[in-house]
């Protein structure tokens, strides 16, 4: 099984050469290539959104936007029709009222963060999923480590609540841009629990500005639970003429049942 995290960057038209026009055939083109069971995006505005609708046929694609009327950017996930049946739906935000759409902690930017959580069934094992998709802020440090926590917090609730209720084992993925380096603390939250492990561990950065940023920065995650393995894992570092899939390289990982 196969999936992406990839931070598409948000489109206001900022870019020049790398604007979400000059990079969409290529996006496109790359999607249809690597051909993904998943894929998590980031900073998906509207359009965008229904740019991904009108263009990948084979998936189902999910989320709403993190804005108090549920416009804006979007943490959008593609899953293949083929592949999955969809057992259920959510999104919540990171803040003290995650029903409450719009909503954030106190000490964080002006922009709500968002998860987009789906319960996901493989239609050919029949193994059951537990995926998570979010971007935490990208200016305060104690507003990821509160919603990181939040986030592990609510993995671990849901999971134990299906499980006793007769789905029997979850296998958890939480991918996204996380906004801080392997050894800040929201990274580290991860690098305790025992039930989920870092599958980027090692790997080089992933946010290049459009090859400006030298050396990247890693900010960019696909974290799994312990039953899952990695027997592939690789970023999507493709340009052409100057132009790249993204400001972020997404990654891409295949996964395993053990």
């Amino acid at each position: 099984m196969k999936v992406v995290t990839f931070n598409i960057r948000c489109d206001y038209n900022q870019d020049g050469d790398n604007n979400f026009q000059n990079r969409k055939d290529f996006i496109l083109k790359k999607l249809n290539k690597e051909n993904a069971d998943i894929v998590c995006f980031q900073e998906v505005l509207p359009h965008v959104a229904g740019w991904l609708k009108e263009n990948l046929k084979d998936y189902y694609i999910l989320g709403c936007g993190r804005e108090k009327d549920l416009k804006g950017e979007q943490n959008t996930v593609a899953i293949k029709k083929e592949k999955f049946q969809l057992i259920s739906m959510n999104t919540f935000w990171l803040s003290l009222t995650p029903e409450t759409p719009g909503t954030r902690y106190e000490k964080q930017s002006m922009c709500p963060r968002s998860v987009t959580e789906l319960f996901l069934q493989d239609l050919e094992t029949e193994k059951l999923y537990y995926l998570l998709n979010t971007h935490l802020d990208h200016e305060g440090s104690e507003a990821r480590i509160l919603g990181m926590e939040q986030i592990l917090k609510h993995m671990k609730k849901v999971v134990e609540q299906k499980e006793q209720t007769g789905y029997g084992t979850i296998e958890m993925i939480l991918t996204g841009d996380f906004n801080g380096y392997p050894d800040s603390p929201e990274i580290q939250l991860i690098e305790k629990s025992e039930l989920l492990k870092d599958l980027t561990a090692g790997m080089e950065g992933t946010f290049h500005d459009y090859g400006r940023m030298i050396p990247p920065e890693k900010i960019d995650y696909i974290i799994v639970s312990s039953g899952l393995e990695c027997s592939k894992r690789e970023m999507w570092t493709d340009y052409e003429n100057g132009v790249y899939l993204s400001d972020h390289y997404p990654v891409s990982v295949v996964l395993e049942n053990m």
